[in-house]
Parts: C-alpha cells; structure tokens; sequence
C-alpha cells in the first residue's frame, strides 16, 4: 500500500463550472491566475500563497483549495 504524504493545500479549477468572469484573477494578491481562452488558468503556481482569495470570490465555485499530497 502506497502512503501518501499530506503537504498543504494546492488549488484547483474545475472549467467547466468557470465562465470566465475574471473575479478570482481579479482578488489574487500573488498574480497567480490569468484567463485563457475565456476561461481560468493557474499562470504561476509557485507564487501562491494559499490565501483563498479566489475560492471565497467565486461565484460558480470552479476554483477551490484542496489537500494535496507528494505523491500528486
């Protein structure tokens, strides 16, 4: 059985749900999300902070912060 190893939080973004609106591009304080093609895309995953900006400003819940772990 393979241990996963917990390391924070990493953000993701179901587009699907994400029309394009700009809102969590907006409230990011690190510049880390820009819109490709209309829709939402981690630009520089390496700058976040983890502040959930962008999950607490999304109106069609397509970005969240999720427990990610070393082995992902």
């Amino acid at each position: 059985m393979e241990e996963k190893i917990k390391v924070g939080k990493k953000v993701v973004v179901d587009k699907r749900w994400c029309k394009g609106c700009g809102i969590c591009v907006a409230f990011c304080p690190k510049n880390v999300l820009g819109l490709v093609d209309g829709k939402i895309s981690i630009e520089r995953p390496e700058d976040c902070i983890r502040c959930g900006q962008c999950e607490l400003r999304c109106p069609d819940y397509a970005i969240y912060l999720e427990e990610g772990t070393e082995n992902e």
